[in-house]
């Protein structure tokens, strides 16, 4: 080791990521003190950027879709897994129409570009940057998620999801030649708010006692974050915040190519063999891809790097079901953008395949029904229980229910609606023209855990359904009242609002845009039951585990929770 010599902390090997090129406006080069330098003007990082974000509103990576796939076609999947997979699959086709996004939480915009010095702008690339994320979300069916703090106790919506998390480093050149590159991600908050920092001690770095650790801290995750997961893991750091970070990127697989040994300068690797025993390690706790199997993750990365001698950070982060991340770069030879799958069909299964994975038993509930009679046909059905919904159905979500319980706490009864109803926690995307509804996936159940035995006790939320597993206390209150948690599948957005959802109404507080009440009505609305009334609860032991939930400083760069 040479003590005059820089060594990078994450040395990254070649890129082979396939690009597209979408423009070649906007740079130039020119020569100085015999040297090539490119100029690159703002608008040609705004082009980039507003492009970057309509594709992972709407396309995956070749390699997602084919993990997707592959849980189809593996006789050692469960039903389940091959459910949720198809139903994946089906969302990315709907989503690649460039209509409905994806996921409805899309996003907190994050974007890190590396700059050398051979690349000049002579302006302030975060602006430009934020032009581009701003003419996205205007004018894309996306949401505005940002909520900017007025006073220490309240927000408004900035209706312009700015701002976002932006960082330029200063790198060096690029094979020789000036090249400006950027990561874009746009990180909804379920994802965001799986990212957990645990500050451990040497005792834990050893094979067994970590294996152990991570059994413990991996189950805690749940399922509000729609698996299947990209799983990373972390083990050390120079300081907390960059053990976080290490995660968010080798989530998104852009720590690929870092090496797979260690050395004596001390830069970050990748461990292959403790990757392939924590994916084995997933697979056996039986909760799988959010319904039962063992597909809790597609894949996982481990990075080990340095640390400090009294200190050792272990974060753990993860990219959701919605995958979306892609690379961009500014070089000589124009604008280029990672290219996604625009053609997600080709990953379909033949239709005997999808029939057969569709074709397992399945109850249907009718919604029109009186609540004591939905409840008494659910109550006969065990935890697990593959449904059907179709009728309408109560939207509410986080604001709604505060405010639902500043009226019982002043003493006024349950609104109707929610006793009268099945009460669906969400909030929509942009509508676009000539549809009934925007993107309108699940949001996290557990946000709401507080308010449920409140709120059955005045005999609302009698039937709650939404994404991920519920506290012991959503348990007792459906086994004191007689209520249920039934899980919708988390990722499939755009397929529920082509396929299944007929109509969207505003019931009360409209001033709450996308978290105001909502009455929509839904047609073969799939959905599992995770909680019944008699105090079973499937995540509590999908193996015979209990799934307890671990403390730990959790770390989200999303300004709201999906």
């Amino acid at each position: 080791m040479d003590p005059r010599q820089h060594y990078e902390l994450l040395p990254l090997g070649h890129d082979t990521t396939e690009y597209r090129l979408i423009g070649n406006f906007g740079i130039a080069t020119f020569e100085a003190n015999g040297r090539t330098f490119l100029q690159v003007e703002p608008e040609a990082i705004q082009h980039l950027t507003a492009v970057a974000m309509h594709d992972v509103a709407h396309y995956l990576r070749p390699s997602h879709l084919a993990q997707l796939r592959k849980i189809i076609d593996d006789p050692g999947a469960s039903d389940n897994d091959r459910f949720v997979a198809l139903d994946l699959l089906k969302n990315a086709n709907i989503s690649a129409g460039g209509q409905l996004p994806m996921c409805q939480d899309t996003g907190t915009a994050i974007v890190m570009g590396k700059k050398p010095e051979g690349v000049l702008t002579g302006a302030d690339d975060r602006e430009a940057i934020s032009h581009g994320i701003r003419a996205a979300y205007n004018t894309l069916n996306l949401r505005y998620s940002q909520l900017a703090p007025i006073t220490t106790w309240e927000e408004e919506n900035t209706g312009t999801n700015l701002p976002a998390q932006i960082e330029i480093y200063s790198t060096t050149t690029h094979d020789g030649k000036p090249e400006y590159s950027f990561l874009y991600m746009a990180k909804g908050g379920g994802s965001a708010n799986k990212s957990f920092l645990f500050q451990e001690t040497k005792a834990v770095l050893n094979p067994q006692r970590m294996l152990q650790f991570l059994d413990e801290k991996i189950r805690s995750l749940g399922t509000a974050a729609c698996p299947p997961y990209h799983l990373a893991i972390v083990i050390g750091g120079t300081s907390a915040e960059f053990a976080l970070k290490t995660a968010k990127y080798a989530s998104a697989h852009y720590l690929d190519n870092l090496p797979t040994y260690g050395s004596i300068t001390g830069h970050g690797f990748r461990d292959i063999q403790l990757e392939g025993e924590v994916l084995e390690l997933t697979q056996s706790f039986g909760i799988g891809a959010q319904f039962g199997g063992k597909y809790f993750c597609h894949d996982v990365r481990v990075i080990r790097l340095p640390r400090h001698a009294g200190s050792l950070p272990i974060a753990i982060a993860v990219s959701c079901s919605a995958d979306r991340q892609v690379l961009g770069k500014i070089t000589a030879d124009g604008i280029f953008l990672e290219q996604l799958e625009t053609d997600p069909a080709r990953y379909l299964p033949d239709p005997e395949t999808v029939r057969s994975t569709e074709s397992g038993e399945t109850v249907h509930i009718d919604l029109n029904r009186p609540m004591h009679e939905i409840l008494t046909m659910l109550s006969k059905c065990p935890v697990k229980t593959r449904l059907s919904l179709s009728g309408p159905l109560v939207v509410a979500r986080d604001l709604a229910h505060a405010k639902i319980k500043e009226r019982l706490d002043a003493g006024e009864a349950m609104p109707d609606y929610l006793k009268d109803h099945a009460v669906y926690y969400a909030g929509p995307a942009k509508t676009p023209e000539g549809m009934p509804s925007g993107s309108f996936g699940p949001t996290t159940g557990g946000r709401m855990d507080s308010y449920v035995e409140q709120f059955q006790a005045a005999g609302g939320s009698l039937v709650m359904l939404a994404k991920g597993n519920r506290s012991s206390q959503v348990t007792m209150s459906c086994q004191t009242y007689g209520g249920f948690y039934l899980g919708s599948i988390g990722g499939p957005a755009a397929r529920l609002a082509q396929d299944c959802i007929k109509s969207v109404d505003v019931l009360e507080y409209a001033d709450l845009g996308m978290e105001a009440v909502w009455k929509i009505e839904v047609e073969n609305f799939p959905a599992f039951i995770v909680v019944d009334d008699k105090g079973n609860d499937f995540f509590a032991a999908p193996s015979g585990t209990v799934a307890l939930p671990s403390p730990a400083i959790r770390a989200s760069s999303a300004a709201v929770r999906d």
